[in-house]
């Protein structure tokens, strides 16, 4: 690419000098792996290659050391126990979590911590966030010692844990998590992970390194659980790393950066002083770039400050069309779970309705026997051209609250499917953009795996028309009875909830300051800027 700053942030854009990050790596080599059965299988794959010496890092929100990684395992904790057998340095920062009792998963993340301590290796039960929030990152970074050729990470939405391990015919996982009824007894899971090759492994390893050498006081999120956690000799404070490895050699075309969300806290990060909100200034300045295509894949999509990125960008841009596929219902069927999302999406869905109107396509997903499939990934493609895997979701936590990490990836191959420039600024479609968008809408709509079909998707006109077509096929199958056979595809038109005054009432404070909270300093908030 002539110019990656037209797409990627610079060092300065960044705006967290503190941090060792580069801007971006070039020479890298990615790929998307979709649900948590490739993942996995993939994962076992890499850490089983690993020898004495060779590094593991990886950080979670969630971990449960029975998941199975393959249906005839190992578990997490069997495969990172065989690790370290062989001598493999691993070390883990993993949230500390909330209370069960809030449907969190402290117990769980203790148990992860447990096993992975008694076999040798160092888990950080880690808790270095704002009143509230999470840390939500969700990677592993692999390093060996002698063939730095052989490194390998992988980053996005996809945590070791219970109701992952799904595929494309989303059956669920076996070991399931509690989730609202809808998602019946083997929750549906729909989720993406990127893996990378290259100078971006190093980059991650360094993403891993400064939270984990960050000084910053474990008590500091919550000091009675401080205290329990001393209590039972869980590790809260990282001891040092062994020396960082260099970097791996360049092995692909694709230009990565490493986009990330730390919140402003006191006491501050070392590496991050004010927080760094990148992957909302990295959506932001790709957005308006936007001409024809946005195709989004969100757990939430909330925010008044994030669907006004996008409501801009259909204003400015009158051919730019919209797509979003979300969860048809949210995980959790309390009312504190339930309403205040109703609130945040139906504000956001109406927002860039207002300014795109029949330019705004919401979808929900089912599978083939008609059960919600929980969407959880992560995933932006921009014009076939720049596109994005990662932990954080379209709101307001995730892009200023919570810690997050997000992969931009630009791909240096021209397309050579037409249209070649479906934004018709001369800047030719790419191949990994165009294939991650093209691999979901293949599962979404039922088309044929080996793309024979893709000639009613590429073009973005032909792409809404189809997704519009199937999904409204499908919506009036199941509103005549089921009669007949099922139509193809799996997305039906998304319809927001409507609420009460009443409700509206007690659910939008507590959206606003609970589910979705800001964590920028003041003068960012009042300036309404990332």
């Amino acid at each position: 690419m002539d110019d990656p700053e037209q797409w990627l942030l610079t060092a300065e854009e960044r705006g967290n000098p503190a941090t060792a990050l580069p801007a971006w790596t070039a020479g890298n080599l990615a790929e998307p792996l979709f649900h948590g059965v490739a993942y996995f299988d993939r994962l076992v794959q890499e850490v089983d290659a690993l020898d004495e010496g060779d590094h593991l890092f990886f950080t979670d929100w969630r971990g449960d050391p029975d998941e199975r990684l393959r249906e005839d395992g190992p578990t997490v904790a069997e495969l990172f126990e065989r690790a370290l057998h062989r001598g493999v340095v691993v070390r883990g920062l993993v949230w500390r979590s909330h209370i069960d009792a809030l449907t969190f998963s402290a117990d769980e993340n203790r148990a992860l911590d447990r096993e992975v301590e008694k076999d040798g290796g160092q888990v950080v039960l880690d808790q270095r966030v704002r009143r509230g929030g999470s840390h939500h990152q969700k990677f592993v970074v692999l390093r060996h010692h002698d063939d730095p050729r052989r490194d390998v990470a992988f980053a996005g939405g996809i945590d070791l844990c219970h109701s992952r391990r799904d595929d494309a015919a989303h059956g669920g996982d076996p070991q399931t998590l509690a989730m609202a009824r809808a998602y019946g007894e083997r929750p549906p899971w729909h989720d993406v992970q990127l893996q990378v090759r290259g100078p971006a492994v190093h980059a991650l390893d360094t993403v891993f390194r400064e939270r984990w050498e960050d000084p910053t006081n474990a008590d500091s999120g919550n000091p009675l659980a401080y205290m329990v956690d001393r209590f039972r000799h869980a590790r809260l404070d990282p001891p040092p790393l062994p020396p960082q490895l260099p970097p791996p050699p360049e092995c692909g075309p694709h230009l990565v950066q490493t986009l990330r969300t730390y919140p402003a806290i006191r006491p501050a990060y070392d590496f991050a002083p004010r927080g760094e909100r990148s992957i909302a200034r990295g959506y932001s300045k790709a957005v308006k770039r936007a001409r024809r295509l946005i195709y989004l894949e969100d757990q939430y999509l909330w925010s008044s400050e994030v669907a006004q990125l996008f409501a801009d960008a259909l204003t400015d841009q009158p051919d730019l069309h919209l797509v979003v596929v979300v969860p048809r219902v949210p995980d959790q069927e309390n009312a504190f779970g339930e309403r205040p999302q109703h609130v945040g999406r139906r504000q956001a869905i109406e927002m860039c309705q207002r300014a795109g109107r029949d330019r705004v396509h919401v979808f929900d997903v089912e599978n083939h026997a008609g059960t919600p499939v929980y969407v959880h990934a992560k995933v932006c493609v921009i014009d076939d051209v720049w596109a994005s895997v990662g932990s954080d979701n379209f709101n307001r936590r995730s892009w200023t609250h919570d810690s997050e990490l997000s992969s931009a990836v630009l791909d240096t191959t021209l397309d050579s499917r037409e249209p070649r420039d479906p934004a018709g600024t001369g800047e030719d479609a790419r191949v990994f953009a165009r294939d991650l968008r093209l691999h979901l809408v293949r599962e979404h709509l039922d088309l044929a795996e080996d793309g024979g079909e893709d000639h009613a998707v590429l073009a973005p006109e032909c792409f809404v028309t189809t997704l519009a077509e199937r999904a409204t096929a499908l919506e009036a199958w199941h509103e005549g009875g089921r009669r007949g056979p099922r139509p193809p595809g799996r997305l039906r038109p998304h319809r927001p909830e409507k609420l009460s005054r009443l409700t509206l009432l007690w659910a939008t404070p507590v959206y606003r300051l609970l589910v979705d909270p800001d964590g920028r300093p003041l003068r960012l908030r009042l300036r309404k800027s990332f």
